[in-house]
C-alpha cells in the first residue's frame, strides 16, 4: 500500500474549521503550510515530517504537537529558517 502524503490544499475542520491550508514548501524532513482565514493575519506552521505507520499516511500535527514538533510562524522567513533546522539535524 503506497504511502498517503498530505495534500497539498484544505480546508480546516474541527478547531480550525474555516481556515485554508496551502503547502508552500516540502522537504525531505518536513512542510510549511500557509494558514488563512478571512479577518485574520496570515501566518505559516512548520512540522517535521512524521508518518503514522497505523494509517500508513504523513500526519498534519494537531495543536499538541506545537511547540514540540510543530511550529506556528508569523512569517513565511521565519518558517524557512525553522524548516532549515530540520534539514541540518537529520544529516
Amino acid at each position: 500500500m503506497e504511502l498517503r502524503e498530505l495534500k497539498p490544499e484544505f480546508q480546516g475542520k474541527g478547531e480550525v474549521k474555516g481556515f485554508v491550508f496551502t503547502q508552500i514548501k516540502r522537504t525531505k524532513n518536513g512542510y510549511i503550510y500557509k494558514v488563512e482565514r478571512s479577518g485574520y493575519p496570515t501566518m505559516y506552521e512548520v512540522f517535521k515530517r512524521r508518518i503514522n505507520k497505523q494509517f500508513n499516511c504523513v500526519s498534519y500535527p494537531k495543536s499538541k504537537s506545537f511547540g514540540i514538533w510543530a511550529w506556528c510562524c508569523r512569517s513565511l522567513e521565519e518558517a524557512e529558517i525553522k524548516l532549515l533546522e530540520f534539514e541540518t539535524q537529520n544529516r
